[in-house]
């Protein structure tokens, strides 16, 4: 298959995972609101681990090679990262809906150019810089300072965009030393390791309708995973990265369509010119590659 069949497959395969990914926001966001989210965020994790043992076994050298690293502390880190970070954002979907949380959260590309110059010693023109400064802006649109800035549950959902950029920076890291399987397998361990314990404590019965929405949870998220990992093996990153923005889209019209929630004129605007400041960084990273 020649790069440009293969970047096209990858943008399906991209688009897919992103309309899966949304689904599964969808049903975090009627979970979470019905049960407490160390709970549900536990059982996502029980069944991630499963997965990403089962990609294991399969690799070559099996658990032991995916677990090798001489970097645990970091590599758990990340692990805990994550996990805390879905914790958070499942709080934000309760507390602000789906599609004020995805406006807000889609400044982590931004946000991770940003703090990339002090955390990895990384170079940021001043075109990217103006791209950041955008991207800021377009977060205090949405946030709407004066009114909705000191509102918790805005302030919650800037929180998971940070904590996931921060994962992202470690991962990035990371990826310095270890093999993208071993971070993988480490995510999964780690999180299920942290949140295993705190679902426990937590534990509410559970009516039988809601488990077929946790196990379309479970699903969506191996799936979902799956559908990148496949995406990224046969395209190229920068081909297949603009794409990742259908995400926001495809979480808009569940938000509107089935939590009757409403997009604001803010929302559209600082959400517009957050994803422009980040298709503008790609390019520029592009013209640089």
């Amino acid at each position: 298959m020649s790069q440009p069949q293969a970047n096209r497959q990858g943008v399906l395969l991209m688009i897919a995972a992103t309309l899966v990914l949304a689904t599964q926001d969808g049903l975090s966001r009627h979970l979470v609101v019905e049960y407490n989210a160390l709970m549900v965020v536990m059982i996502r994790y029980w069944f991630f681990l499963a997965f990403v043992l089962a990609i294991a076994k399969r690799s070559a050298g099996g658990v032991r090679a995916a677990a090798q690293t001489d970097q645990p502390w970091l590599q758990a880190g990340r692990g805990l990262l994550l996990a805390a970070e879905i914790v958070v954002s499942m709080v934000a979907y309760a507390m602000l809906g789906l599609i004020e949380t995805h406006a807000i959260f889609v400044s982590y590309p931004l946000i991770v150019a940003a703090l990339s110059v002090p955390l990895l010693g990384e170079r940021v023109g001043w075109r990217r810089w103006a791209a950041i400064s955008a991207a800021f802006l377009g977060v205090l649109i949405i946030l709407q300072p004066g009114s909705r800035v000191f509102d918790p549950a805005a302030l919650i959902a800037l929180t998971a965009a940070i904590m996931f950029a921060l994962y992202t920076l470690m991962t990035r890291y990371a990826a310095r030393r270890d093999t993208a399987a071993t971070s993988f397998f480490w995510t999964g361990v780690m999180g299920a390791v942290v949140m295993t314990p705190l679902g426990l404590w937590a534990w509410e019965p559970m009516a039988p309708k809601d488990w077929a929405f946790m196990a379309g949870l479970c699903l969506t998220g191996v799936a979902g995973h799956w559908l990148l990992i496949k995406c990224y093996e046969v395209a190229e990153a920068s081909a297949v990265q603009p794409f990742t923005y259908f995400h926001p889209v495809f979480v808009c019209v569940i938000g509107v369509s089935v939590f009757h929630e409403v997009i604001t004129w803010p929302m559209i605007i600082g959400a517009s010119i957050t994803v422009a400041a980040g298709l503008f960084a790609l390019w520029r990273e592009s013209l640089q590659g």
